[in-house]
């Protein structure tokens, strides 16, 4: 029988190999002999774990007569590739459905025809099936990401593009942003931004700017900016309070000790707090709102620290998500938080005052069910300040 020229190489190396052990354990054992007292023999040294492995596969005779084909032999390095594979797969209750339905399809197009970038799309939100789908639009919830698709910072969780200097901003962006919104005929929509620390005011006018012209050409879709920390200058969040959008929302990602190893070192927990203070401080009537990421090795205590300084500063709104790395570059997950923790951590914030708490494994800061109770209440208020 012709042997294969794998069967070849196998048993070369394991001749080679069973012959070196043979030598080497003669020669130990002679030598063990030769030292030891007249009379006595020394107990021959155990077999190793090479040689039982080596026992338990296919003989010489085996590959002659055909019947290695019936061994099983486990490529270690195929074993350790199941291995992770397994240690990767996701909890059931992190696991979505595939985006679909005629709204999802018309939002898309739409998007791509008019230039636009969503952090749905660009931070690969698990959720955008289910705020893109449905049958009423008007219940879909898109996040428009304004200021192009590039970032200057580099945050380790964030599988948003980045670069110190990006392109220019398109100066036809707000005006094809409202002119989206209100072709689309959504209740509710969010504006983020990537962060522009090359831009003298981060930004902050030319998102002013977007939330002008949707109020102009869609009077009763509500608003939400998610905007960044403009580093800390307080003047440029002044202007993006003063623009008439309903909810001001700036993320504080985690709690205050792990911030400088999960955010860009530009960013800071208590220049995030200051943003989300000075925006009530300025539109008092404003919903400000922030969100937090779970499983990135935080403890329960810093939680509920980072919820008081929340609340110090009156922040009506507070989300929490199971953080989910992007890829492989990007900070590892330390925990998958189970659904009990998060419905946990809901009742303590309805406990703690605040307006409304969204917590769950696939929340995200722009999560779909906050959006509906947030724009419930701010409809609310309008009756009500009609009636005053």
């Amino acid at each position: 029988m012709r042997l294969t020229t794998v069967q070849r190489r196998f048993l070369v190396s394991t001749k080679a190999k069973v012959s070196g052990a043979s030598i080497s354990s003669t020669a130990n054992t002679g030598s063990a002999s030769a030292g030891a007292p007249n009379g006595q023999t020394r107990r021959r040294r155990r077999i190793t774990e090479f040689k039982d492995a080596l026992n338990l596969g296919p003989s010489f005779e085996d590959f002659v007569s055909g019947r290695a084909a019936g061994f099983t032999v486990v490529d270690p390095l195929e074993q350790m590739r199941q291995d992770r594979e397994e240690y990767k797969k996701l909890p059931k209750w992190l696991k979505v459905p595939i985006p679909k339905g005629v709204n999802y399809h018309k939002l898309k197009k739409d998007v791509k025809e008019l230039k636009l970038s969503t952090v749905c799309e660009e931070a690969r939100c698990p959720n955008i099936g289910e705020c893109w789908g449905g049958k009423d639009k008007s219940k879909a919830t898109a996040t428009i990401m304004l200021l192009g698709d590039t970032c200057t910072r580099g945050c380790r969780f964030c599988s948003v593009k980045t670069n110190r200097n990006p392109a220019k901003p398109d100066p036809t962006e707000p005006e094809n942003t409202a002119e989206a919104i209100s072709r689309w005929g959504l209740g509710y929509v969010v504006l983020t931004t990537v962060d522009r620390d090359d831009l003298p005011d981060g930004g902050a006018h030319h998102l002013a700017e977007t939330v002008i012209k949707i109020k102009q050409k869609a009077p009763k879709t509500l608003v939400e900016a998610l905007t960044g920390d403009f580093l800390g200058n307080l003047e440029m969040v002044d202007v993006m309070a003063k623009s008439g959008l309903d909810v001001y929302a700036h993320n504080l990602e985690t709690v205050e000790a792990l911030t400088p190893h999960v955010r860009d070192r530009r960013a800071g927990y208590r220049q995030s707090l200051n943003v989300l203070k000075r925006a009530k401080e300025t539109v008092p009537s404003l919903i400000t709102k922030t969100s937090v990421m779970l499983g990135l090795g935080e403890t329960d205590d810093q939680i509920i620290q980072t919820m008081q300084d929340l609340r110090a500063i009156n922040c009506d709104v507070i989300t929490f998500g199971q953080y989910m790395r992007p890829t492989k570059r990007h900070m590892k997950v330390v925990e998958y938080v189970r659904p009990e923790k998060f419905d946990y951590w809901k009742d303590k914030a309805k406990e703690m005052g605040f307006l409304y708490c969204a917590s769950g494994p696939l929340v995200r800061s722009s999560y779909k069910a906050g959006e509906a109770f947030i724009e419930n209440v701010l409809n609310k208020r309008k009756q009500d300040n009609k009636r005053i």
